[in-house]
Formats: C-alpha cells, sequence, structure tokens
C-alpha cells in the first residue's frame, strides 16, 4: 500500500462522557501539533456529567487553520453509539477504527440514541430488514464507499498490555482504552512518534507514573497496529511549521490568560457552563512569577449566585483592582440589576460573557450568539457601556487586555462577548506576547489634597465632578486618605450625594451617556471592526466566533477566483456607525452570518446604518457553523443559485 499525500485531515473521537475522550484528544492534538502541524479541535458534549455521547473533532493542517469540518477522515470510535452516529459521514477512503468486541451490537440497544438518529441512520442505510440494523449492517453499507474499517478487540488487547507489562492491574483500567485507540489512529498517520510521547508526558505532567504507563500503552497499540495491519499512511506535503514560536491553547484558558497579563487580580463567578473554566483556570494559576521576579495573586472567589459575583466584583473595582465577573447567560440575566448599579457610579467592571444557547437554561453545553441585543440592553433605564466581541481564541487574550484599558479609560462597564464555541475549542497560535498591549489605567489617582483651611477637617471629594472638556472624572479607589465621596444606586450629585434635582439629573445623564460619542472618537477603528479581501462589491457581516468558519470558506473561494469581502464587527456598543458606513459603502450585496435565529447583528444594521441586508444566514441548533456548510452556501449565493433570503444551517451531530 502506498502513502496518501494530504494537506489536512479531519480525526474525532467519540464515547461515553466520562470515558477519556477529552483526554484521548488533547494528546492527540498536541502529539500533531509537537510534530508541526497545525491544529483547530472543538469539543462536543451533552450537559450531564456521565454517559451521554461525547466526542471530540479535531482537524489537522500544514497551514494556519480557524475552523472544523463536516466530513472526518479518521474516526475513532470506543463504543457502538459514535460508530451509529459519525459513520455517515467519514470521506471516502477515510478510516474507521472500532471496537470489534460490538460487531453485533443492535441500534436498539443504545438508550441515548434519539428516534431521529435512528431513522436517519435507517435511511442511510437503506435498511428494511425485520431486525434492527447492526454495527455489522452499519459498517457493511459504509464499506461500499471505499471506507477501511478496522475492528480492535480492545479489552483483550489492554490485557495483552497488562501481561506484557506484568501487571494485572492494568486489565482493570478501562480508561486506558482511549490511550491504545489514539495511538493505533496516529499509526495511519505519518508522524513522529516521539512526539506522542512527550504529549502524553505532557498532558500527564503533574502524574508523572500515570505518564509512564500511558506512554508504554501508547507505544504498545502504535507497534500493534503496524504488525497487524500494515498499514497505509496519510502524509502531510510540504514543509511543516517550527514549533518554537507556537502555543496549543484551550479557548477557555485564553481569556483567563489574558487577565492575569492585564493585572486582574480579583474575579468572581457562580459556577455555569461554559463560564466556569475561565474562573477554574486562573484558581490553578493564581499565583504568578512576574517578569520582575516578584510573586503576584490572583483571589478568584466563588460566590453563592450570580448576584453576589457581580456585586462582589464591582467592589473590588471601587478598591482600584482591576476586577472581572464571568458567567454565561442566565447568570448575566441575574446580574442586571447590579450592572446599573455599576453604570450610574461609573464603575470600571469587565464582564465575560460566554453565551451559550437559550432560552432559560436552553442548551446548557452548546453554542449560540443569542445574547447581543440583550448585552446592548440588560438592565433597566439607560446607562453607557462597551460591549465587545472576540472572534477567536487569539482575540480573546488581546482582546482581554483592551477590554480591561477601555473599562478604566471610559470608567463604565465592559462585557465582553465570548461563547461557547471559543471556548470549547482549542487551536494552535502564534505566541503571546504579553508587551503587545500596554495597561492604562486611565485617571486613577492615588493621593488627594483634599483639606480645608481649617486643618482639623476634610472636605467631601467630587468623584463624579462635571469636567468641562470631558466626561471622565478623577478616580480615587476606595480607602484613598482625604478621598472621602459616596455610592449609592440612585442619581447622586458630583459628590455621590442623592439628588433628585432635575437640573442636576440632566447633567449627570448627559456626562454619562456622552461617554458613549467618547469611546467612538478615542478607539481605534481597527478594534471597532476589521475588514478582509477589500476588493469585492459582496461582502459578508458577522461577529463573534464565526470569524474562523469565514476566513476558511473565503479562502477556498479564493482559490477558485471568488473574491469576497468580510467585514468582523468587535465592538457592537456603541455601534460603530460612521467607520461600518464606509466599509459597506460599495457593497452591492451584504450577507449577514450569525448564529441566531433573528439575526441580531442585522437588526443593528438596519437601526444604525438604515441599510437591508440581502441574505441572512443563521444557525440556531446548538453546534458551530462549519466551513464546509458555509462554503456550500456562499458559493450558491455568488452563482445565483440560491432563491432564499433567509438559510437556515442545520448541520450536528
Amino acid at each position: 500500500m502506498h502513502d496518501k499525500i494530504v494537506n489536512e485531515i479531519t480525526w474525532v473521537i467519540g464515547g461515553a462522557q466520562g470515558s477519556g475522550v477529552d483526554s484521548a484528544a488533547n494528546i492527540f492534538s498536541k502529539t500533531c501539533a509537537e510534530d508541526g502541524l497545525y491544529i483547530f479541535g472543538k469539543r462536543e458534549y451533552y450537559s450531564n456529567i456521565k454517559g451521554e455521547h461525547s466526542y471530540f473533532t479535531v482537524r489537522v493542517s500544514n497551514k494556519p487553520i480557524r475552523s472544523h469540518k463536516e466530513s472526518i477522515d479518521i474516526l475513532v470510535s470506543f463504543d457502538a453509539e459514535t460508530l451509529f452516529r459519525h459513520a455517515k459521514d467519514v470521506s471516502t477512503n477515510g478510516i474507521i477504527i472500532f471496537n470489534s468486541e460490538l460487531i453485533e451490537t443492535s441500534i436498539n440497544e443504545i438508550p441515548t440514541l434519539d428516534p431521529d438518529v435512528q431513522n436517519t441512520i435507517t435511511e442511510y442505510c437503506n435498511y428494511s430488514g425485520g431486525d434492527p440494523i447492526t454495527i455489522k449492517k452499519l459498517l457493511e453499507k459504509i464499506q461500499q464507499n471505499s471506507i477501511k474499517c478496522y475492528g480492535i478487540p480492545y479489552h483483550q488487547l489492554l490485557k495483552n498490555f497488562s501481561e506484557h507489562t506484568n501487571n494485572p492491574a492494568l486489565s482493570k483500567l478501562a480508561r486506558m482504552i482511549n490511550v491504545l485507540a489514539l495511538s493505533i489512529s496516529l499509526s495511519f498517520i505519518n508522524i513522529d512518534r516521539q512526539a506522542l510521547s512527550r504529549a502524553i508526558k505532557y498532558i500527564f505532567r503533574t502524574k508523572p507514573k500515570i505518564a509512564e504507563i500511558n506512554v508504554a500503552a501508547a507505544e504498545y497499540a502504535y507497534n500493534y497496529a503496524e504488525q497487524i495491519f500494515q498499514n497505509n499512511k496519510f502524509t502531510f506535503s510540504k514543509n511543516k511549521m517550527d514549533f518554537s514560536d507556537i502555543i496549543l491553547v484551550q479557548g477557555s484558558q485564553s481569556s483567563a490568560l489574558g487577565k492575569i497579563v492585564a493585572g486582574c487580580r480579583f474575579q468572581t463567578y457562580y459556577p455555569i457552563t461554559p463560564a466556569s473554566e475561565d474562573s477554574e483556570f486562573l484558581e490553578t494559576n493564581q499565583v504568578i512569577e512576574q517578569i520582575d521576579g516578584n510573586k503576584g495573586s490572583v483571589l478568584v472567589m466563588q460566590t453563592e449566585d450570580e448576584i453576589s459575583a457581580i456585586t462582589m466584583a464591582i467592589g473590588g473595582a471601587l478598591t482600584g483592582t482591576r476586577t472581572a465577573t464571568a458567567t454565561s447567560g442566565p447568570g448575566f440575566s441575574l446580574m442586571a440589576e447590579a450592572l446599573g448599579w455599576a453604570g450610574i457610579n461609573e464603575v470600571p467592571l469587565v464582564v465575560s460573557l460566554y453565551q451559550r444557547a437559550g432560552p432559560s437554561t436552553g442548551l446548557p453545553t452548546r453554542h449560540e450568539q443569542g445574547d447581543l441585543l440583550f448585552a446592548i440592553n440588560a438592565g433597566h433605564g439607560e446607562f453607557p457601556r462597551i460591549v465587545f466581541a472576540s472572534g477567536d481564541i487569539e482575540e480573546s487574550f488581546y482582546d482581554t487586555l483592551k477590554v480591561f484599558n477601555f473599562a478604566e479609560i471610559f470608567q463604565l462597564p465592559v462585557i465582553h462577548l465570548l461563547d461557547k464555541a471559543i471556548a470549547s475549542s482549542v487551536m494552535t497560535c502564534k505566541n503571546f506576547d504579553p508587551n503587545k498591549i500596554s495597561i492604562d489605567r486611565g485617571y486613577l489617582i492615588k493621593k488627594i489634597n483634599n483639606k480645608t483651611k481649617d486643618q482639623d477637617k476634610l472636605k467631601h471629594f467630587k468623584r463624579f465632578e462635571l469636567q468641562k472638556n470631558t466626561a471622565i472624572s478623577p478616580r480615587p479607589p476606595l480607602g484613598t486618605e482625604n478621598g472621602i465621596f459616596w455610592n449609592t444606586g440612585d442619581e447622586h450629585d458630583e459628590e455621590g450625594h442623592i439628588s433628585e434635582d432635575p437640573t442636576v439629573r440632566i447633567k449627570m445623564m448627559d456626562k454619562r451617556m456622552s461617554k458613549l460619542n467618547l469611546v467612538l472618537q478615542e478607539i481605534q477603528d481597527e478594534d471597532k471592526a476589521l475588514s478582509y479581501n477589500e476588493n469585492s462589491d459582496i461582502v459578508i457581516t458577522s461577529w463573534g466566533s464565526t470569524k474562523g468558519a469565514i476566513l476558511d470558506t473565503l479562502d477556498e473561494l479564493n482559490k477558485e477566483g471568488i473574491k469576497i469581502k468580510f467585514v468582523q464587527i468587535k465592538l457592537l456598543n456603541p455601534f460603530p456607525q460612521q467607520l461600518l458606513e464606509k466599509l459597506l459603502n460599495s457593497a452591492k450585496t451584504i450577507i449577514n452570518i450569525e448564529m441566531n435565529y433573528s439575526s441580531q447583528l442585522a437588526k443593528l444594521i438596519k437601526q444604525n446604518l438604515q441599510r437591508d441586508i440581502d441574505y441572512e444566514i443563521v444557525k440556531y441548533n446548538g453546534r458551530p457553523i462549519s466551513c464546509d456548510e458555509l462554503y456550500r452556501v456562499i458559493k450558491g449565493i455568488v452563482n445565483n443559485n440560491v432563491e432564499k433570503r433567509r438559510i437556515v444551517l442545520d448541520y450536528g451531530t
């Protein structure tokens, strides 16, 4: 057999939740990255703790990639359900690695398969027999598409390994099957075997004995596959990258890393998916080795609810400490009243809002971009806030540094929009540069000369002083010597005292709301919106984590000579109207792409630019957009083969 020369492959591993799917995927991703390949991976899982189906998709390439694909080149399964759910997506000449001990398992024996899934599988197999369809029958259908199926007796292989190492106890460690399976799959990829050992040692770096056992198991399984299957390999063309300047980052880590670099020293949270991983990473890395050699720390506080989380964070910000709270949609709903308190008191607070599918509990572990308009309008009354969205893992690191600066420069709450797709992804990025963005703490004063002529008394400090040329007042931290001022949820005068005077009300409202114009004047254009592929009268507009699929789609269309402009809007509130009018001025066709039902960005464009969207592409089934499905729709629009002005994408497993 000859090696198959490829530029990329998509690898998928699946199994029951809690069976080690994530560990296996992390080892696979780290192995490929160590060997100089680019990675984009996404994790999908149910909201229960154990038992339901979990899977991890990893796209591997010799060039930078930013999204996932539908078609699978190598499918690795621990269980029968993974085969039933994903085998139909394996591409021609692809590979399936499965548990041969389950060959007679029928579809009716899997209680976690929904009826719709069962019907889809039965239709795919064109099966009309009286008995339930089995793994054996499914694979017979699959092999008609030139797909190679390799059955592995996992438990027997584990037993053989335990005998090989004279350690009978290993035969009972079912979770080790994931290492055996991923190692066998790597034997079908022409990759440095030492990279696999390094990856395992890194993943289990805090458990050296476990790492040693897993390295031995991986070596045993790899040799087994080489001897038994004499397999042909996927070999990547062209030179691989130099890994020395590349890092493999999980999305749940990137913003947390940005917080550490930005000088965030206090974060609050109440556990909620997918935001909790941000705080958990900070908890794991609370003691920081700083550039000057000193030790710093981040205090992470798990509170009794989200109301406590935001109010405690506000208290931290009032002391002059850079502070954040992290939450998801339901938790953010509870924070709305306190968000208004931060707004009326001009508190520089960062809220990391990791969106997920709603409403209510919705799909707790699935993806959506449904909170845009809510983030812009949350809270009763009117007060200024910045709503800022990151498009990918790398951006979320640098944007986190920026949003802390914005919060303190303009003295207002900043809602940093992230989402489940970013949080549950893994990606190769250029090494983060902590010096790329400097810290700007705004008009923060540390010392007040506030004594009267009578040296025994102090004047009240005008924390909300009405300045002639700016809406920004001097901000002393609570506890500053001679700094006496009030904070209240009521309207107030310059010293913070409650006031219902109509003149004072007008002045204070004007002061606060004028910050929105100041934001638009002072934030740089590249932080408001990014533009790609300038020379085209077809323009895609979008925001957030759709960025990767859009850019990968544009790369494919560029190869065919099709140029499409993409405008990624990052500053959603205040809305950068003038800049977007300029960027969309030459557009004859506007295609808006979002992960929500109602095209919320399209509504903002209509409201602010009085411009109608020509095509709306939306997806709201809880799964991120793949570049495959997006390519098909965009190509159809370009070729005038799409009649509907609203296209709903529905791919997802």
